[in-house]
């Protein structure tokens, strides 16, 4: 698999988002991303009760562990790289978490507009 160059939507190299729990489409700890990477795994946000529930409601639970996905089942404060595009959605719904500008890949870029990142940052 190819890799994108490693840059974060502020155009500087691209921080760790959590190696605990180990997070990212490479389980590398980093929202890093390629052409394999079809959900764009590129945000690196903090979790929320309100987001987990939101995400179980529409779908996606990542509460519970899910061994064969290599996901450990998360809480309220693990950071996780999320889907770009999930996070537009919980964002247009009113519930998107929180999110680390420094470990979120460009390539979110594509689905999400700077603005709503920065309104949802943490650094």
């Amino acid at each position: 698999m190819d890799k994108d160059p490693s840059l974060n939507v502020l155009g500087t190299e691209l921080e760790p988002c959590s190696t605990d729990p180990l997070t990212g489409f490479f389980r590398n700890g980093a929202c890093d991303t390629c052409r394999q990477d079809r959900g764009s795994h590129t945000v690196c946000a903090v979790m929320t009760a309100e987001f987990l529930a939101y995400s179980k409601y529409v779908g996606n639970d990542l509460s519970t562990p899910r061994p064969e996905a290599r996901s450990p089942g998360l809480k309220p404060g693990d950071s996780w790289c999320l889907c770009a595009g999930r996070f537009l959605q919980a964002h247009e719904e009113g519930c998107a978490p929180r999110v680390h500008l420094a470990a979120t890949h460009r390539r979110a870029l594509d689905v999400v507009p700077i603005e709503i990142l920065r309104s949802q940052a943490l650094d």
